[in-house]
């Protein structure tokens, strides 16, 4: 069964960085394209990031020039790295990707938290 899991989340203080990791695990061929979401309390989910398979990157005018988006296809891995962060940018981080395994389908990632305040 195929599966993606976050981490890298957690509290850090204005200013700083965090690293998101998002691994696809169980039987995987492959990642197409792959994103990154996020959902403060009260508000949509929204897209941050996303990468396709040729590692063209779009992002969102709100992280432009702070974060970037990466991915390393031989762990079926992708990355979010998260510059000068800013209260604004407190949310659930979810990742979301397209994976052939026996089939090709989206997936979703159970969500981490992001925290930035002093």
């Amino acid at each position: 069964q195929v599966q993606l899991v976050e981490s890298g989340g957690g509290l850090v203080q204005p200013g700083g960085s965090l690293r998101l990791s998002c691994q696809a695990s169980g039987t995987i061929r492959g990642i197409n394209n792959a994103g990154w979401y996020r959902q403060a309390p009260g508000k949509q989910r929204e897209l941050v990031a996303t990468i396709t398979s040729s590692v063209k990157t779009i992002y969102a005018d709100a992280v432009k020039g702070r974060f970037t988006i990466s991915r390393d296809n031989a762990k079926n891995t992708v990355y979010l790295q998260m510059n000068s962060l800013t209260p604004e940018d407190t949310a659930v981080y979810f990742c979301n990707a397209e994976i052939r395994s026996w089939s090709t389908a989206m997936y979703w990632g159970q969500g981490t938290q992001v925290t930035v305040s002093s």
